[in-house]
C-alpha cells in the first residue's frame, strides 16, 4: 500500500487538535480544516499550549515543538485542504448525518487513493462508508481523548474494509506511537459498548439514591482501579456525547438497556454538559479541568 506523508484532519476541535498534534510531532504533514475560522485559530493556540506542557514534562524540546507546529497548514475550505491527502481524519461533532455529509463530500474531493478514516465513537462505519463511492478504503480511527496522552487508537473494519487499508492504519497507529486495536462494526465498537453502560449504571445509581458522587466515584476508583470515577469521566467526555452513544447502542441493538438514564436526559436538555460547559456531575472553574464540588441535582 501507499506511503502515507500528508494527512488532512477534518474539524478543528478538542480531537480534531489532539489528532494533528500526534501527526505533526511524527513528522507528518497535517492540513487542518474548519469552516470556522475561530475554531482554527483556538486549535492553533491549543496545539502551542500543548506542545509548552510538554517541553515543561521534559518530553519535548522547543525545536521539536517549532518543528511541529510548522508541519501544520489551517484551512476552512474543504477542497484545498484534502486535495494531496494521502490520508483524511474526519474528527467532526458525533452526529450521522452530519458524517455521512461529510463523507460524501470527502470522497469527491480526495484524491482516488486517499484512505478515509473517521474518529468516531460509535457510529457505523459501514454506514459511513456507504455514503461514499469507496468503501473498501473506509475504516474506523478512533483516538481516545487527551489524544497526545492516551496510548489505544481503536481500529474499526467497516463491512468492505480491505485488508491492506486495515493494515496501513495498524502500522500508521504505531508509527504515532500509539498501540492499535482492531475491531469490528457493531454498535459502539468495544470501547464504548462496555464504558457507556456502566457510565450510565453509575449515573442510575445516583438517580436511584444508592450514593452520591464522590463516594460512586470514589468506588470504582479505590476498589477496581480506575484513574477517574465514571461520573467525572462522562463530565471530561461530554453528557451530550454519551447521550448520543447510548442512543446509537439502544437504536443498533433495539435493546431496553441501553437506553439513557432519565438523569442524564435532564442534564442534558438542562445544558449540564460537563467540562465543556461548566458544570456536569462536578463543577468547574473557569478554563479549567479540575473539579471543585460535587453538583447539585434534581430527579
Amino acid at each position: 500500500m501507499m506511503n502515507i506523508k500528508n494527512v488532512s484532519v477534518i474539524g478543528a476541535g478538542t480531537m480534531g487538535n489532539g489528532i494533528a498534534h500526534v501527526f505533526a510531532q511524527s513528522g507528518f504533514k497535517v492540513n487542518l480544516v474548519d469552516v470556522n475560522a475561530d475554531q482554527l485559530k483556538k486549535a492553533l493556540a491549543t496545539l502551542a499550549k500543548n506542545f509548552d506542557r510538554q517541553i515543561a514534562k521534559g518530553s519535548l524540546t522547543e525545536e521539536q515543538k517549532n518543528n511541529a507546529l510548522a508541519q501544520i497548514v489551517t484551512y476552512t475550505d474543504v477542497a484545498a485542504g484534502i486535495q494531496d491527502a494521502d490520508l483524511v481524519v474526519e474528527a467532526a461533532t458525533e452526529n450521522t448525518d452530519l458524517k455521512l455529509k461529510i463523507f460524501k463530500q470527502v470522497d469527491e474531493l480526495a484524491p482516488a487513493h486517499c484512505i478515509l478514516a473517521t474518529n468516531t465513537s460509535s457510529i457505523s462505519i459501514t454506514k459511513i462508508a456507504a455514503a461514499t463511492k469507496r468503501p473498501e478504503m473506509v475504516i474506523g480511527m478512533h483516538f481516545m481523548n487527551p489524544v497526545p496522552v492516551m496510548k489505544l487508537v481503536e481500529i474499526i473494519n467497516g463491512y468492505a474494509t480491505k485488508k491492506d487499508v486495515t493494515e496501513v492504519i495498524v502500522e500508521l497507529s504505531k508509527t504515532l506511537g500509539k498501540i492499535p486495536c482492531s475491531v469490528n462494526d457493531y454498535p459502539g465498537f468495544v470501547a464504548n459498548r462496555i464504558l457507556m453502560p456502566m457510565i450510565n449504571e453509575a449515573i442510575y445509581s445516583l438517580y436511584e439514591g444508592v450514593a452520591a458522587v464522590p463516594e460512586i466515584d470514589t468506588v470504582m476508583k479505590l476498589g477496581m482501579s480506575h484513574p477517574m470515577g465514571p461520573l467525572q469521566l462522562a463530565d471530561f467526555i461530554g453528557l451530550d456525547v454519551c447521550y448520543s452513544i447510548l442512543k446509537v447502542l439502544q437504536d443498533g441493538f433495539g435493546n431496553p438497556k441501553y437506553a439513557p438514564c432519565p438523569l442524564l436526559v435532564n442534564m442534558v436538555n438542562a445544558g449540564k454538559l460537563g467540562v465543556k460547559s461548566g458544570e456536569g456531575f462536578y463543577t468547574y472553574t473557569a478554563g479549567s479541568k479540575d473539579l471543585v464540588v460535587s453538583a447539585s441535582f434534581t430527579k
